[in-house]
């Protein structure tokens, strides 16, 4: 089995600061999922659960991003430490040596560069555990994903999972030790 170094508890890009999760994040994680398109995978229901206490609870059990070498971090402003998402890897589709890249961020925060800022940060810190390869799997309906994964230097791969319900899964991916755009 290969041995990886552990993600970084933060990242710190010229903007942002990825950070551990906190308790008190799970209004705004919740907030993310209020904001999910209809056809994403875990939204609140029509009970309103997950409820922000579920979540709460969650977060103090199961901390996002506690496995070594992965980790799911929340995205925050430097200057205003406002929350505006998540980014990181996790195993997700994909596997543990060969993990997947994952990021949401806030409707207000779309349009700022936040994800591809982020997304970069994870890639270098990816590389830096000693990773080759990273995944990402995106629905074909999401075009800013797209051109986000694009910029960080993935393409698409011949793997498509089929979904008519919910919309095709592609699978992206990108060798690591390769610059980005």
């Amino acid at each position: 089995m290969t041995t990886y170094s552990d993600f970084p508890a933060e990242l710190l890009t010229e903007r942002l600061r990825l950070r551990r999760w906190k308790p008190s994040d799970a209004e705004e994680h919740r907030g993310l999922w209020t904001e999910r398109d209809p056809r994403a995978a875990h939204r609140i229901d029509a009970d309103g659960r997950p409820t922000v206490e579920e979540m709460r609870e969650w977060l103090e059990a199961n901390p996002l991003g506690t496995e070594p070498g992965l980790g799911l971090l929340p995205i925050e402003r430097r200057d205003t430490g406002e929350f505006v998402g998540y980014c990181g890897l996790t195993v997700g589709e994909g596997s543990f040596d060969e993990p997947e890249i994952a990021y949401e961020l806030a409707r207000r925060a779309h349009g700022h560069g936040y994800a591809t800022e982020a997304g970069r940060a994870v890639v270098e810190a990816a590389e830096a555990t000693g990773r080759r390869r990273l995944w990402a799997t995106v629905r074909e309906w999401n075009a800013p994903s797209f051109r986000v994964l694009e910029k960080l230097g993935f393409h698409r791969s011949d793997r498509v999972t089929e979904d008519p319900e919910r919309g095709d899964l592609i699978w992206m991916t990108r060798e690591l030790g390769q610059p980005t755009e």
